[in-house]
């Protein structure tokens, strides 16, 4: 992905609310299968992860790989990650 395309997406997601929030429990089945339905419907999200900076890194991290969606951009405790959807 170019650095515009990077671009475009920021700026699209600057009015969206997170749809989907990581608390206490972390990373879990529920939250990655719900993650996965909200890039299907939605291709952009935002997602706000409750935890200390160094563990939000790695949920960060783990929740791109295992859903196959790539990072645009982390604000504090809000991560926006996008996935072309081919059925689109």
């Amino acid at each position: 992905m170019t650095p515009a395309d990077k671009k475009k997406l920021k700026a699209q997601a600057h009015p969206l609310k997170p749809v989907i929030i990581i608390g206490q429990a972390g990373l879990t089945p529920a939250v990655l299968n719900e993650t996965e339905l909200a890039l299907d419907a939605h291709e952009l999200i935002k997602v706000k992860i409750r935890a200390e900076r160094e563990e939000r890194m790695q949920i960060r991290d783990r929740l791109c790989s295992e859903t196959g969606a790539e990072l645009i951009q982390t604000i504090g405790q809000i991560v926006v990650i996008y996935r072309k959807n081919p059925d689109k």
